[in-house]
């Protein structure tokens, strides 16, 4: 208690996270009740006191405000939901693969490709559909294009694209997405005589 509540202001540590209870140091704060009410500015001790009341905690969720902006809230249940966002915030954020095909691919090359597309994007992963051209098949980007559509045709039971093929360098490139699980099925997996490009020998 011998410091100043001010003293090293110039050094606002976080601690990595939101300043709370007697960490928020500044004499008035605007006041936000459990409930979601502005209970106007107050004087910081008193906000204290109020969420010490109701056995809760004084949370700084709006730091750069004038005044800053605290809650009185559940901070262990406030830690809980924030994980449990980041948690689904990381499960949807999509693992792109890519799959690479060339101008003038057979059929047993381009459907294994397929199969590995259609597993891809049947656990979740955008797929990065890449046509590579070497030499004078520049010539026929045409023939590019069309292998593109024809992929994206054949994983429409899966995957929905989310651009227009387009050519850069060398490349034609498009990115497909994956149905919503509940629409989602397999095709190629499934139907094709050979096993998954994983299994064979």
């Amino acid at each position: 208690m011998g410091k100043h509540p001010f003293s090293g202001r110039g050094r606002r540590n976080y601690d990595r996270g939101p300043r709370k209870n007697e960490r928020i140091r500044v004499p008035e704060i605007r006041v936000i009740a459990p409930d979601g009410r502005n209970l106007g500015v107050m004087q910081t001790r008193d906000a204290l006191q109020l969420a010490k009341e109701a056995g809760l905690d004084l949370l700084e969720i709006s730091p750069n405000a004038r005044p800053p902006v605290c809650r009185i809230l559940d901070y262990g249940k406030y830690k809980y939901e924030q994980s449990k966002k980041d948690k689904d915030k990381d499960h949807h954020q999509q693992k792109l693969k890519e799959v690479k095909f060339r101008v003038r691919v057979d059929q047993h090359d381009y459907m294994t490709k397929i199969r590995h597309a259609e597993e891809f994007l049947d656990k979740g992963s955008k797929v990065k559909l890449t046509l590579m051209f070497r030499g004078r098949e520049m010539e026929h980007t045409d023939l590019g294009f069309e292998v593109i559509r024809r992929a994206v045709v054949d994983l429409d039971h899966i995957a929905h694209p989310d651009n227009e093929p387009r050519l850069a360098g060398r490349n034609i490139t498009m990115t497909v997405s994956p149905l919503p699980a509940n629409k989602r099925r397999l095709k190629w997996t499934l139907d094709d005589e050979e096993p998954a490009p994983e299994s064979s020998t």
